[in-house]
């Protein structure tokens, strides 16, 4: 079944029609392991599809009857997020479809947007054009989602899209369906900026910029937000390293 945002239910028999030819048609986004990502377009409306992996028997259970599936979560949470007035790509509709004993294919569809890059460029490209400026708006944007009670447990380098305006950066959350809303510690926020494998001078430059919005000092916020960062890399460093058989060597 399909559900659509109340704006775009006019468009219904063609996102049907755009699901039911999927395999065939459409333009490859990104084609992973786990999902897929179509773009299609309708009546100069340009949109994103995501194709969810099938479950396996365990998980298409609990999507099914006890969890709400990726492809909810997903629409739900932009819904939800452009309420508080952070940007997502917008939200047209979902789709389920299952059995009696569970879940079995799912979508979810949303408005395609034109970014000029993503947050990764930055951690890659040290030199790249006003840096230190979109640093400092992105870290203003993490705040934002913070102080609207959003732990976005995905917060990594591919997950945020970044449009350069006339006159300033704009900042969209993609791949949506890991998220909790609760109100956040100084502690859980620091912990929140450690999937996006930041630099000691990111770090710097990040920190400085949260201790001006916290009303934290710049040295306690700048001490918590490289532990929570350089543990997450330690630990994603190991891992790499024991799959390899070789010794860790540490970086002076």
């Amino acid at each position: 079944m399909i559900h659509c945002h109340p704006k775009y239910k006019h468009l219904k028999p063609q996102l049907e029609a755009i699901l039911n030819s999927f395999e065939s048609k459409g333009e490859s986004v990104t084609v992973g392991e786990r999902n897929v990502i179509k773009s299609f377009e309708i009546d100069g409306l340009k949109l994103n599809v995501k194709s969810f992996k099938t479950p396996n028997a365990f998980n298409s259970f609990v999507y099914k009857y006890i969890r709400p599936s990726k492809a909810k979560r997903s629409f739900e949470y932009a819904s939800r997020l452009i309420d508080c007035g952070i940007s997502t790509p917008f939200p047209i509709a979902y789709f389920e479809e299952s059995s009696a004993l569970g879940l079995k294919r799912s979508f979810y569809i949303s408005k395609h947007i034109d970014f000029d890059f993503e947050f990764r460029e930055l951690i890659h490209k040290p030199w790249f054009g006003n840096r230190t400026e979109i640093l400092e708006k992105f870290t203003e944007f993490t705040f934002k989602l913070h102080e609207n009670s959003v732990n976005f447990l995905d917060h990594s380098p591919g997950n945020t899209l970044i449009v350069k305006t006339e006159n300033d950066y704009e900042f969209y959350l993609i791949d949506l369906n890991r998220m909790k809303f609760e109100t956040l510690s100084f502690d859980k926020r620091m912990h929140n900026f450690r999937r996006l494998w930041l630099s000691k001078t990111m770090v710097k430059i990040m920190s400085r910029k949260y201790a001006e919005l916290y009303g934290k000092t710049y040295e306690e916020t700048h001490a918590l937000m490289l532990k929570h960062s350089r543990n997450f890399q330690l630990k994603i460093d190991k891992k790499k390293l024991r799959r390899s058989g070789r010794k860790m060597k540490f970086k002076t």
